[in-house]
């Protein structure tokens, strides 16, 4: 695979200097080909780390300003001023320190880069379902205002995740949201027998609103759907894949 990467920005995040990688380019082979920057994977780690310092190289900053958390699907957010020697457990990062970047790590999960460049903040988070129905993406905006930024010039951006027609669960799942709010039934589509479809970036922009950024976007691209572009944790348990690859996204002020 050729070593370019290949980098997916938004009009609504410039200029901050920001993107959602995929998995073009990279180190990585077999099933990790391309650009895997899990640490945590089966992956040679010397193969993640060449991948780790393209992305660093590509972005502008070094390595060890590749600020990122020990993800958990919670909703815990974390307020970053330095270098982390040890990652916390969380799965979202705010800053109004120039010179880190923030990143997330998704193979399906929702990367969400979040921005208000007037008051120099920004934010990155992780939310699968379990962070957002838990409150995330609300709790990364709260974190962002706590260090100066106000939610109405807050701008995100959802990236690559699983679209809702690759997205298929059972009724336990749907049940979760339910009882958290009956409205949530409008992210779910009905299919064959007790099996439903998740939107799960729609959720995302939906919570994103209810925070009150101004502006909320999703790119578009399902991880899922696109196998020479992005890897794909559920895609990897339907094929019998031993392991998966990750995505990073980045941004920094």
């Amino acid at each position: 695979m050729a070593t370019t990467l290949e980098l997916l920005t938004h009009d609504a995040l410039f200029p901050l200097t920001h993107g959602f990688f995929s998995r073009r380019g990279g180190a990585s082979s077999g099933i990790f080909q391309g650009l895997n920057c899990g640490q945590g994977s089966s992956d040679q780690s010397e193969a993640v780390a060449i991948n780790r310092a393209r992305v660093a190289s590509r972005i502008g900053v070094a390595v060890t300003a590749l600020v990122g958390v020990s993800q958990i699907h919670s909703a815990d957010v974390v307020t970053v001023t330095g270098p982390l020697d040890r990652p916390p457990r969380a799965d979202a990062m705010v800053t109004d320190r120039p010179g880190l970047a923030l990143t997330v790590l998704t193979a399906d999960c929702q990367p969400v880069l979040l921005a208000d460049p007037e008051a120099g903040v920004i934010g990155a988070a992780h939310a699968g379902w379990r962070g957002a129905l838990a409150g995330i993406l609300g709790n990364t905006v709260r974190a962002m205002e706590a260090i100066g930024a106000k939610a109405p010039r807050i701008r995100a951006v959802i990236g690559p995740t699983i679209s809702q027609r690759a997205y298929e669960v059972g009724p336990e799942f749907m049940d979760s949201f339910l009882a958290e709010d009956p409205g949530y039934d409008r992210f779910f589509a009905a299919r064959s027998g007790d099996r439903v479809h998740f939107d799960l970036p729609s959720f995302g922009l939906h919570q994103l609103r209810a925070a009150g950024v101004g502006q909320a976007f999703w790119t578009g691209h399902c991880t899922y759907s696109d196998p020479d572009r992005f890897f794909s944790y559920r895609r990897a348990q339907h094929t019998h894949e031993a392991d998966y690859g990750r995505l990073i996204s980045a941004i920094r002020l």
